[in-house]
Formats: C-alpha cells, structure tokens, sequence
C-alpha cells in the first residue's frame, strides 16, 4: 500500500491575545499548515508578522486566511459585496500577507477563505470564481483550500488552480455533509480522542460518522483544526500523534 500524507491545518493570527499569551504558538507546533488572518475579518501588519515569524521558526506552511472585511461579526455573517468587491478585497487581503512573507524570505503556500466567505464558495459559484481570480492575481501556483466534495473545489480546478479538499477533526457533520451549526448540541468534538479517531477515520477510511451515526464519505488532503476550539493545542497534538501512529506521513500541501 502506498504511503498516505496528510496535512493538518489552523487558522490563526486571528487575535493579538492568543499570540502574546503564546496559544497560538503552542499549536503551531502540532501543525504542517497555518491559516494567517490576513486583514479582513482580523489580522494587521503587526499579527501578520507575528504569525509568519513563528511558522518560520517552527517549519509550518503560511497560507492567506482571508475573509469578508467585517471584523464587527468576524466575517462570520455572509457579505452582500459584488463579486468584483470581493475579488478585490480578497487579492489586497493576500498581497499584504504576500509582501510581509517576502520580508521574512518566506512564500505564501495556499489560499484558505474565512468563515461565511467559505460557505458562500460552496453555494455561489460568482464568489468561488472571485475568490480564484483574486488567488490568481497574486500568484497562480497559490493552492486553494475548501471543503470536501464542494462545488467551490470543482470551480477551482475548472479554473486551472491547484486545489486541496479539506475536513475537520473537531467539528461534527450532519448527513448532508454539512458542519453541524456551532449554537447546536454536539456539534464539537472537544476531547483530543474524539477528534483524533475522526482525523484518523477522515485520513484513512474516508469517512466520518454523521449525527445520525450513518457512514459519510469524505476524501481529503488536509484537515483542519479550530483554535478556538477549546483544547485546540491538545486536540492537535493528539491527532498528529494518532496519525503518525498509524503510519500516515504529516506534511505540508505542495
């Protein structure tokens, strides 16, 4: 059997707190790829620079966290924005994490949208479109992240872009394939043993148990793990530890 490789991913940079009280630091250390908030719904020069300098420091993978510029609900609640306004915001969104790598002598590796801009991919091809052309833009070789088996991935590709599917360790998925909604019972996974056994399943089996305790397909490159989860450093440490275990290479996209 040939050897699976896994990347597991974080959004962070997303707050100046967890970077001086060091929380985003000690997850960074259980992951191959970080997200960098990148001055939409969070994120400044300051944070950018933060954030880029430890994943250099501990070999973690940069990639543009852009998001709707709404920081009042954290890019949480969709954007009316045009299509072109979100290309827009989202290319100078990029280009300033772009211009604060090169400084570092780092390259931005992927593109990964932010809360309702990712959701919003899935259901609008215009904004999955605008989001690719904006990645283009900066740089063609830029890997962009969705979520398994959306149409924004099909989109994407269609465009010529690298892509990469992406699944999660600690959030639960309804029998539709959706992330079960945060304000409802259950929809986390908050013991590193739950998650791990789902990254596992995920990286494995390509699968995960749904709500209903069906079996649902999900094939995936890369798998993500909230920092606002609670325990995220631990949550992290456990998956990489269980997937290693089993023989999975941990690594980087591209």
């Amino acid at each position: 059997m040939s050897e699976i490789v896994i990347d597991i991913n974080a959004d962070l940079g997303e707050s100046a707190k967890s970077l001086a009280d060091g929380s985003d630091f000690e997850l960074m250390r259980y992951i191959t790829s970080a997200n960098v908030a990148c001055g939409g719904h969070a994120g400044d020069k300051n944070t950018m620079r933060e954030t880029l300098a430890a994943a250099k420091k501990l070999d973690v993978a940069a990639g543009a966290h852009p998001g709707y510029p709404d920081r009042a609900n954290f890019g949480r609640i969709e954007s009316p924005m045009s299509p072109s306004e979100i290309e827009d915001s989202v290319q100078q969104q990029i280009a300033s994490l772009a211009t604060i790598a090169k400084s570092l002598d780092m390259k931005l590796v992927h593109v990964k949208p932010h809360g309702a801009l990712y959701h919003a991919a899935n259901k609008d091809r215009e904004v999955a479109l605008a989001l690719g052309r904006a990645a283009q833009g900066i740089d063609p070789q830029l890997i962009l992240v969705g979520q398994a088996g959306s149409s924004a991935l099909a989109v994407w590709c269609s465009m010529g872009l690298h892509c990469a599917a992406e699944a999660f360790a600690d959030r639960t998925y309804e029998p539709d394939g959706t992330l079960r909604k945060r304000t409802l019972p259950g929809a986390l996974l908050d013991t590193p043993e739950r998650a791990a056994e789902q990254a596992l399943n995920i990286a494995v089996r390509h699968h995960v148990i749904a709500t209903d305790n069906s079996e649902l397909a999900v094939a995936a490159q890369t798998i993500c793990i909230h920092s606002d989860t609670p325990g995220s450093a631990s949550i992290a440490r456990q998956v990489k530890a269980t997937l290693q275990a089993a023989g999975l290479r941990v690594r980087a996209l591209g």
